[in-house]
């Protein structure tokens, strides 16, 4: 149908699909607790800049909107994601609008995103992921309405986009290079030469320039990380690995995407849109190379779940009611026998049991509950980068209590890694606690020029091991104590009390500030 004669655009019957993946994440939402990597990002609203080592501007900007609006609680923290995520979904029924899909082809879209485990896991978090799978998905649809309709307005949206993208998650850049090779290949070619995607490129190059300019200020923290990330993460990935997890992220909805995979390629019913699939095998195939974590796609797939959807409609059309409920059954309900494992629905002690359950009924799924210490676990450590955060700032009140007053104003706390310290710094309004010192991750930016207090709370983040170091450094140290919860990834950091730390311990302090500056 020609798309100037289409009715509907569905909007109205896409919003079903909205409120199911807002209801679920409602569901989840309270549950557990603050995930490690939250509680950094939602001190930057403490420390807003046009940068940071790990992250570009747009999550501290909403981290303190979020504050501001909502409050700083587990649920407040979570509203801007959970709708980012319904909005995912919208966009995917208006993509699969925009292929020429109808109801049928919606259904299957809609309901194959909301049920895969990828997008489940990583849509409710207050993280960047989600919100660079939002851009992704925005950008596509954008190019979708202006090849339908040669609307040119739909190029400056773009453009605005790729450049909030930009601000959000580095990976906006790779996305947008791979849509200019798919374009390059394809015979949507000419529209490169375009002055209006000349305009469009210079809203996005102005949008991201704040951020470039702060990394040239800071000497380029972004290529220190990727670096650090690479040598302590994306090397042990294997190429296999990251295959056989594009392959498993999305549970049955693997057969949706790879038909929309195909049909993009072959079919002439989606021709204008061939680009996208070689778009998705050069993001995919940079990855491969890259040792990208499975994450780094996940904004690719919806774009290849609608096509794979209305793939199915024109080959189920004439098949009936029943056969059309059974496809939509067979390819997305099944992903719900595993969303506990994704996804907190269920409460802490019925969520341990199904993974329980799961390892003595289905061993060969335990590389799902293996953590960085190559140790099998009782939950995932996602979850265990949940728990245990409000034991250790208890703790280290404890050690805040148990001075006095005039020893409180010369008394510093440094934590070891950003998870501790942005927890500190969240749950330690209770106990009207400092803001916490630490040298790693972004908070070394705003780490003050010496750690000279007459007491140093010190949370050390492998078991005591580090404090040794500090032996010849102070006067003495004893143990506060230390996080019990067996769950946490934490169990184990253990707090001290360090007295009157000699000018040495200073001075090491600088010269890793120094460094870390630098970087």
């Amino acid at each position: 149908m020609p798309y100037k004669d289409r009715r509907s655009t569905y909007s109205s019957f896409i919003l079903i699909f909205v409120f199911i993946k807002i209801g679920l994440y409602l569901l989840a939402i309270s549950n557990f607790g603050f995930q490690r990597d939250e509680l950094l990002h939602l001190d930057l609203a403490d420390h807003l800049d046009w940068g940071y080592k790990e992250v570009p501007p747009f999550i501290a900007l909403l981290a303190k909107i979020t504050t501001i609006t909502f409050g700083d609680s587990l649920f407040a923290s979570r509203i801007f994601p959970t709708i980012c995520s319904g909005l995912v979904v919208w966009l995917t029924g208006l993509i699969t609008v925009e292929f020429g899909g109808k109801k049928f082809a919606i259904t299957l879209a809609c309901l194959a995103l909301i049920f895969s485990p990828a997008f489940a896991a990583s849509g409710y978090l207050f993280e960047p992921v989600v919100f660079d799978q939002l851009w992704w998905v925005l950008s596509v649809w954008l190019l979708a309405k202006f090849f339908n309709t040669s609307s040119v307005k739909y190029l400056y949206f773009l453009g605005a986009v790729i450049g909030i993208g930009l601000l959000t998650k580095y990976t906006m850049a790779f996305f947008t290079i791979a849509l200019i090779i798919g374009l390059i290949i394809s015979k949507q070619r000419k529209i490169l030469l375009s002055k209006h995607i000349v305009v469009a490129a210079l809203i996005a190059f102005l949008i991201f320039l704040p951020n470039l300019i702060w990394q040239f200020y800071h000497y380029l923290p972004v290529i220190t990380h990727m670096k650090t990330l690479q040598k302590e993460q994306l090397k042990f990935i294997k190429p296999s690995d990251f295959i056989l997890q594009q392959l498993v992220v999305n549970g049955v909805a693997l057969f949706i995407w790879l038909t929309g995979l195909i049909f993009l390629f072959f079919s002439s019913r989606l021709h204008k849109f061939q680009f996208l699939a070689y778009s998705f095998c050069f993001i995919f195939a940079f990855y491969l190379i890259m040792n990208g974590k499975d994450y780094y796609l996940f904004g690719a797939y919806p774009m290849l779940f609608a096509a794979g959807a209305f793939a199915f409609e024109r080959w189920l059309k004439t098949s009936g009611f029943a056969i059309q409920a059974l496809a939509i059954t067979f390819f997305t309900l099944p992903n719900l026998l595993i969303f506990p494992i994704v996804l907190p629905v269920l409460p802490l002690s019925q969520t341990m049991a199904i993974f329980s359950n799961g390892q003595k009924r289905f061993s060969f799924l335990n590389f799902i509950v293996i953590w960085d210490d190559n140790k099998i676990h009782p939950i995932t450590q996602n979850y265990g980068d949940m728990l245990g955060w409000e034991e250790l700032t208890a703790k280290v009140a404890k050690a805040w209590q148990s001075l006095t007053p005039e020893q409180q104003k010369h008394t510093q706390i440094y934590a070891d890694n950003y998870g501790e310290a942005g927890a500190i710094d969240h749950f330690g309004k209770l106990y009207k606690l400092p803001k916490v010192i630490s040298l790693n991750s972004s908070f070394a930016l705003w780490a003050p020029d010496s750690l000279d207090g007459q007491y140093i709370i010190y949370v050390d983040d492998r078991s005591g091991d580090n404090v040794k170091k500090f032996n010849l450094d102070a006067e003495n140290y004893h143990k506060i104590g230390n996080v019990e919860n067996p769950l946490s990834v934490e169990n184990g950091t253990t707090i001290y009390l360090l007295v009157n730390p000699k000018p040495t311990l200073n001075e090491q302090y600088k010269k890793e500030l120094a460094e870390m500056r630098l970087h």
